[in-house]
Order: structure tokens, then sequence, then C-alpha cells
């Protein structure tokens, strides 16, 4: 069943730090490894707790850190410490659960002859017994992992790698990388650098620790042991550079005004040698509407494919209207990179759908978290490289909160078939000698149709001999409960669809004149005899 997707219900901008002196950089490169070092401290606390954990030992490690910092930067580490123990938990539940899903299909397959084929629905056998064999091993691997996690989980036991497990593991690879020493070292450094501060209402522009002006000023407040460095009063130290916001800047402004909390994080890229600055805050959902009324003036599908964006209009009655749409990405290169081009893929879909005068955007709720193993697709490599990346998730995401921001509801649809029932049903109709379509765009049609409430099969012209089933069964518009709706209508037998038994209809009284055409029953008899009762 479509319903209308949930709007963002938090704001994150980003601004870059510019012309900093290399006071400000020797401050901000303190502060962040001296909070690191405390976070990695507090973390390592909290998961040494693990399911033991209660408020008493929270306020105990918040006071523990108060003298070495202070208490709103003891309060930020400790909050930061139980968001990574308990995203570390999750990540550990859908892990067990993979395991889970992978052994279930090993079982299947393993219990089934060699060389057995498989239908659409369940695979088959393995083809071989070196296959076989590997699989089974295969499989005492997985439960193996699975023992393990599920006696992690058990014990509130979680792995956690301050600065990432991947670039962990970028220092045994340094070649492969392209890195130096020295320069791996500068990254590992600066992503296990803290200096991020929660907002407070009604404190001076929303923030105690890290404190922005309306005129763009910022200053940090600095931890007890580096408040030697502090070039203002009350322990703080002011940038000397001023910062703005180009998205979202009004209500960056009228927060910062009204004292409400905005939060705040300072970073370093390494790659770019640049510093930059996120505030981030809370904003009321927006009152999602009715699918009806969401759709009153028509719907664009869009079909996300890995390097492109398929969309179509259609109109309030299911017709696709006008050409339909591409909007081109490249998923290749640094996490940055392909985010950005997402993001203007969207922004180009907005754009139009706003041209058009269309309030919904109708999209697959897709979700490859459980489909991209190695056991349900076996050798398909190039198959799970591809679905693994397609950013499902960041696009959802980028989609719901942009479309939020342009006034156009985003309507999700059960992805099953949309690209083979839009094939088989619209792909041909819709070819033009100017115009090529696409399985994607006939996959964008059949989408915009399930948001619509309506069949993906097309209603067909009667046959053009008369109005009978002489060329062929005629596909109608099923109503939404009708069973079957989706596949051709059976062959009932019956004078309409010709298809009269023997011995029946308008000779069934004149067997001769039926089965001798061209001959008359005066020259020639036929009979039949009874059979023999006996051999």
């Amino acid at each position: 069943m479509p319903f209308v997707a949930f709007g963002p219900s938090g704001v994150a901008v980003r601004t870059r730090l510019k012309q900093l002196t290399p006071g400000d950089e020797k401050a901000l490169r303190l502060v962040g490894a001296h909070l690191g070092s405390l976070a990695s401290k507090d973390l390592k606390a909290r998961c040494r707790d693990g399911l033991d954990h209660s408020g008493q030992a929270w306020a105990v490690r918040k006071r523990e850190l108060t003298p070495l910092s202070s208490s709103r930067w003891a309060g930020s580490i400790t909050k930061a410490s139980h968001e990574q123990w308990a995203l570390a938990r999750r990540g550990q539940s859908a892990h067990i659960q993979t395991l889970e899903a992978g052994i279930r299909t090993l079982e299947d397959r393993l219990s089934l002859p060699v060389g057995q084929k498989g239908t659409k629905k369940a695979p088959g056998g393995y083809r071989s017994r070196r296959e076989w064999h590997a699989k089974s091993r295969r499989l005492r691997v997985l439960q193996d992992r699975l023992a393990a996690a599920r006696a992690d989980r058990e014990a509130g036991l979680v792995h956690v790698v301050r600065g990432g497990k991947r670039l962990a593991r970028t220092r045994h690879h340094l070649e492969a990388a392209q890195l130096t020493t020295s320069a791996w070292r500068g990254r590992w450094e600066a992503q296990r650098w803290f200096c991020q501060a929660d907002g407070e209402s009604g404190k001076r522009y929303g923030n105690e620790t890290i404190r922005v002006s309306p005129e763009g000023e910022v200053s940090v407040k600095l931890p007890a042991p580096l408040a030697r460095l502090a070039n203002a009063p009350h322990g703080r130290y002011v940038l000397a550079c001023r910062v703005a916001f180009a998205h979202r800047g009004a209500e960056w402004a009228d927060r910062v005004a009204a004292d409400r909390a905005i939060a705040y994080r300072i970073h370093y890229d390494t790659g770019r040698n640049r510093w930059y600055l996120t505030a981030a805050w809370q904003i009321p959902p927006t009152p999602t509407l009715p699918v009806e009324a969401a759709l009153a003036h028509g719907v664009i599908g869009v079909d996300m494919n890995a390097d492109h964006l398929a969309a179509w209009r259609l109109d309030a009655h299911g017709n696709p209207t006008g050409s339909p749409r591409r909007f081109f990405y490249d998923l290749t290169g640094a996490a940055e990179h392909r985010d950005a081009q997402v993001r203007h893929a969207l922004t180009r879909l907005l754009h139009w759908a706003r041209t058009c005068g269309v309030k919904a955007i109708a999209v697959e709720d897709l979700d490859f978290a459980a489909e991209k193993t190695r056991e349900k697709h076996g050798r398909r490599k190039r198959f799970r490289q591809l679905i693994s990346g397609m950013p499902t998730g960041k696009l959802r995401a980028r989609l719901s909160s942009m479309a939020d921001q342009a006034g156009i509801a985003v309507i999700a649809v059960d992805p099953a078939y949309t690209s083979r029932w839009g094939a088989q049903h619209w792909q041909k109709p819709l070819t033009t000698t100017t115009r090529k379509t696409t399985r994607h765009d006939a996959a964008a049609v059949a989408i915009g149709r399930r948001a619509q409430r309506h069949p993906i099969r097309r209603r067909t012209a009667p046959p053009p001999q008369h109005r009978s089933d002489a060329v062929g069964h005629r596909t109608v518009q099923a109503g939404p409960g009708v069973p079957g709706r989706e596949g051709t209508r059976p062959r009932i037998p019956g004078p309409r669809t010709r298809s009269v038994p023997p011995g029946r209809g308008a000779n069934a009284g004149n067997q001769n004149a039926q089965h001798r055409p061209g001959r008359s029953a005066e020259h020639e008899t036929w009979q039949q005899d009874s059979l023999p009762l006996s051999p």
C-alpha cells in the first residue's frame, strides 16, 4: 500500500572556516586532541560497563571528566559515547540477522541433491560435488561467526574503533592506498579528535560551549588544562575568521537571535587541508498530506538505477504525459563526491517537478540490507556490487529532506515487479519512431501508477475484426481487490472464445457435413460399430 513518507526531523548545514591564523589552527588541534583522548577513555569505560550501565555510572563518568574539561564538554562526551555504543549494538543485531539468513540459504541448498534445478521462488542444489563441499565449509564458518556474535550480544560486548575500522586497516596497506606513514598518521589523529557540543535553549546564542554570534564570530570554551590559550574573558578562544551559512542561513539566524538550541561541530578535512563548522538543530515534523491530496495534480514516478534516475510524469488518471526524463549521476570516487552527485540529481528532479506543477514524487521503498549477500546471489558478483553501490538510504534521506523544503510529497510504493511489469505492459506502447523507451522509463510509469493505486497493466483496444476474441484474449482494467489482476484472463470454453467442444454448436446434428465437407450423405453413409465386449 503506498504511503506518504515522513519529512525530516532535523537540519544540518556546513560552512568553511576560512582565513584561520596559525594560532587558531594550533588551538583547535590542541582542543581536539585533548577532548579526543577523553572521549576514547570514556567510550572504553562505556563499553566495559556493557549491559550493567546505569544512570549512576553515567554520573560517575561525567564527574570524572568535568575537572579535565568542563561540565558541558563532559556532557557532550558521555552522550557521544552512549550514541556510539547504541549504534554498535544496532550494527551487531543487523550482522546477526545477515548471518542467520546466509545460514538458512546454505542449509536449504545443501539439503538438495547435487545438480537439482531451482525454480523462480527457490534456488536449487549446487552444480557439483566440489561446490557442495566448499559451501559446506562456508556453512561451518558462518555458524562459528554466528555463535561468537550471539555470545557477544548476550554479554553486551561491542567492537568499536574510534577513527574507523577501514582507516585502521589501511595502516597495513599504505602502498595500495597511496599514502605515506606520516599522511596516514595525520588522518588517523584528525579522525579521533573530538570538538562537538550540544545546544541549550535559553543560553546565549543557543550554545555555551561553541558559540557563534549573529555576526559570524566563533568562540570556543577551552578545557581547563588549556585555559592558558584563552584570548577572551571566561576562558574562551575567539577565532579570527567570520562564518556565514549559505544554505538555511535565515533559519539559523532566527534561532541564534532567539537563543534556541543549536549543536555545533568543528572538524578538519586532511585531504583538502580545510576546517569546517557544522550546525544542526531539530525542527518540528511537517504534517503529512493524505495520499489523495498529494496526487490531485498527478505524480512523477522515479526509478532509481546505478547511474541515473528515470522519471516520467503521469496525470491524475495514470496516463504518462510528455517525455521521460533522466537525471544522471556518477557514484565512483570519494563519499563526498557521491553525495554531491546524488544531491545534484535530486535538485534537478525537484526543479522539474516544480515546473510541471506536480506535488508528489513516487519512489520505490527499497532496502537492500538483506539482498546483497553471497549466499543469496552466488556467482553474480557484479550484481552484488551493483546493489551494494546503490545509495538507497542516502537517496531516501536526501529526497525526503529536499522535497519537504520544496513542498513536494514523497510517496513510497512496493518495489515488487515494477521493472518486469513496466517493461511488459508499457515499454512497447510508449516507444515511437522518435522516442526509444527503456525498461527504466517503463518502470517509472509502473511506479507512478502503483502510487495512484492503479493496476500496472494497461487497457487495450478491442480486437480489430469484431468484438470476440479472434486474435487473442482482451485485457481489462481490474480493480485493486481482484485476485490475479496482473495475469492473463483464463480461457473459458464457449461460443465467445470460439473453443466449442466437439459434438456441440451449429453443425452438431449433421456429423457428415461437419467432418466430410464436399460430399453428400445420399451417396455415402457412416456407421459406428459398437466396441467388442471381449477380446
